[in-house]
């Protein structure tokens, strides 16, 4: 979309998106992608603030356009003939880069840039490279020599410099402001127009309630690019979002913080949702929270009122060592049934997120811990993550420092990927093994087990199986995870990395057909399996009576009987430890 007066001297502001390449060498792109990046929502909204208090000057027009590379094709040619013919004055934004981003980001860049337009790169691993590292790495150098400039911080209240510097052709190689994270309230809301909103799945736009967490875990980036303080819009804010996007006909969000229960405006917020809620407006929300989300008064209930339908839970593993191992200390395994149970009593869903890799898994542990997870825990969707030393995160800080031997190809740190040596496993076992934990969830039997209990619990059968197919499917037919996947595929021939051939239209077409069959037709027989469970499961006449050790309300003495505590000796440790604390706090309190 493009704002557009041709009376004023225009000014054209190209914000995109990156994919990034698939194991031969093509873009991954959708009809339909999974997830709306909030990232390009944000920026946009920011930028069409700029534009409308005229920050070039009354007599500039700034004209935007938004495209994400998951369901929209950059075709550069195109786009540098069209900033020609609107006079040549431009920015191009490569927006919200993530590591694995960063090499088809550079590919792009390094096109405009031949053709004279000034380019910014900024996102995760621009911003976590210069956060943790002494040394630029190599690709940021490159990106510099190409005169690309990178963009380390937040956007708010800094656009209106970069505009002016790349209007006046004076862009800066860096624009860093990580120790000036700015103030969230009262900022531009995040907003993307209809017509990209639409090319997602479901139609979901999205926006960051708040940035920070307070935790420390090791394998991740936003701690130390987002800041360990919580900082957050204002409820005003966020119903001038949400009204916002229902004028344009979407009422679905992904509000994606990485921990929305340490958001400290969290119950203004859903207060005010609920009022909107309450007031008729249809309202539907997905979030991410920790383990502990369950431990703050009022949380998890007032989540149902305000119209959250599935929360993401970063359970990661079940092993308490692993967890030490990654700070993740707020993880207690002897809350993990409580917890999930608090949610499912909201009539919420729970997807959780769980990594492959910890330095004491082995193949036989992970296929234990999955099947302990299955039979224990009241988990609806699982899906899962390799291990990954993402630059910006401590892990790869350590490593680097180090000296420990890395890969050196960005588009692998995708965490589907391995990157590094394991201490237990070999590349080949550890990649073997990430692959079969999805089929060893979503077995049959599970998906049948998870059918009841949705049944059990009051949820929608249907719903619940459509769900269950999107996660399993795109692993097995794409090889891809589900959160990267979407509608159709599309993979155009010369939208491949360089260095690669150009395959011919002889050789690529006919392949392409006969790939899709082959996956499709695949796709159709899985989904036919989880219809025929479907329908064996609501031939149960009297689902409610349904009951299994999961869904079994917490007792007094289960750390003794089931195998989540007893499996492993960190776990009786732990389960020991809990129990001393909880006898001196008797005490105390006695």
């Amino acid at each position: 979309m493009e704002l557009r007066n041709t009376d004023l001297r225009p000014f054209f502001l190209l914000l995109i998106k990156p994919s990034h390449y698939d194991d031969e060498g093509y873009v991954i792109q959708w009809l339909r992608s999974s997830l709306p990046s909030n990232s390009l929502a944000t920026v946009y909204g920011i930028a069409r603030d700029a534009a409308e208090r005229k920050v070039l000057g009354q007599d500039v027009e700034i004209r935007i356009r938004a495209l994400d590379e998951t369901n929209s094709r950059v075709r550069v040619d195109r786009l540098i003939r069209e900033i020609r013919r609107s006079g040549g004055k431009a920015l191009v934004g490569m927006v919200g880069v993530q590591s694995n981003q960063f090499p088809r980001a550079l590919d792009l860049g390094r096109r405009f840039r031949a053709a004279g337009l000034p380019v910014v790169i900024g996102g995760f691993h621009v911003s976590g490279c210069l956060a943790m590292l002494e040394e630029m790495p190599v690709e940021l150098k490159e990106a510099l020599d190409l005169g690309i400039s990178l963009f380390a911080g937040e956007l708010e209240e800094r656009l209106d410099d970069l505009l002016c510097d790349a209007s006046k052709g004076r862009l800066q190689p860096i624009y860093d402001y990580l120790n000036d994270l700015p103030d969230m309230s009262g900022t531009p809301t995040p907003y993307l127009p209809p017509d990209r909103v639409r090319l997602t799945m479901g139609k979901r736009a999205s926006f960051d309630a708040g940035r920070g967490c307070p935790y420390l875990c090791s394998f991740c980036t936003i701690i130390n690019v987002q800041g360990r303080k919580s900082r957050h819009r204002t409820a005003d804010d966020v119903e001038r979002l949400v009204r916002a996007n229902a004028e344009d006909g979407i009422n679905n969000f992904f509000i994606t913080d990485d921990n929305f229960a340490r958001n400290r405006n969290w119950e203004a917020i859903f207060d005010r949702l609920i009022e909107m809620r309450e007031s008729g407006m249809d309202i539907r929300l997905v979030t991410q929270v920790d383990t502990q989300s369950h431990r703050i008064p009022g949380f998890i209930e007032k989540a149902g009122r305000a119209g959250v339908t599935r929360t993401f839970i970063g359970l990661e593993n079940i092993n308490p060592d692993s967890l030490k191992t990654a700070q993740k200390g707020q993880n207690k395994i002897t809350d993990y049934r409580a917890m999930l149970q608090a949610w499912h009593s909201a009539g919420v869903l729970t997807y959780a997120g769980y990594i492959i890799g910890f330095p004491s898994d082995t193949p036989e542990s992970i296929r234990r811990d999955i099947e302990i997870i299955k039979r224990e825990l009241p988990i609806d969707i699982m899906e899962f993550f390799v291990l990954t030393p993402l630059p910006g995160s401590k892990d790869h800080q350590r490593l680097v420092e180090e000296g420990v031997p890395l890969d050196p190809d960005m588009n692998n740190y995708d965490t589907q990927h391995v990157t590094v040596d394991h201490p237990r496993m070999s590349k080949t076992e550890w990649e073997k093994i990430y692959r079969e934990v999805w089929d060893l969830y979503y077995t049959e039997e599970h998906v049948a087990t998870v059918l009841r209990r949705s049944r059990a619990w009051g949820y929608d059968p249907e719903n619940m199986t459509a769900k269950l197919f999107a996660f399993h499917a795109p692993i097995v037919y794409e090889r891809m995870h589900p959160l990267e996947g979407g509608l159709i595929r599309r993979k155009v021939r010369r939208d491949r990395r360089p260095g690669l051939p150009i395959e011919s239209p002889w050789g690529f077409y006919p392949r392409l057909v006969w790939e899709y069959l082959r996956k499709y037709s695949g796709a159709l027989a899985m989904h036919g399996r989880y219809r025929r469970i479907l329908a064996e499961v609501m031939a149960d006449p009297d689902p409610e009576t349904y009951t299994d050790t999961a869904m079994t309300p917490v007792e007094s003495g289960e750390e003794d009987e089931l195998q989540l505590f007893t499996a492993t000796v960190s776990a009786q440790e732990f389960v020991k430890k809990r129990r001393t604390l909880a006898a001196r706090r008797n005490r105390a309190a006695g």
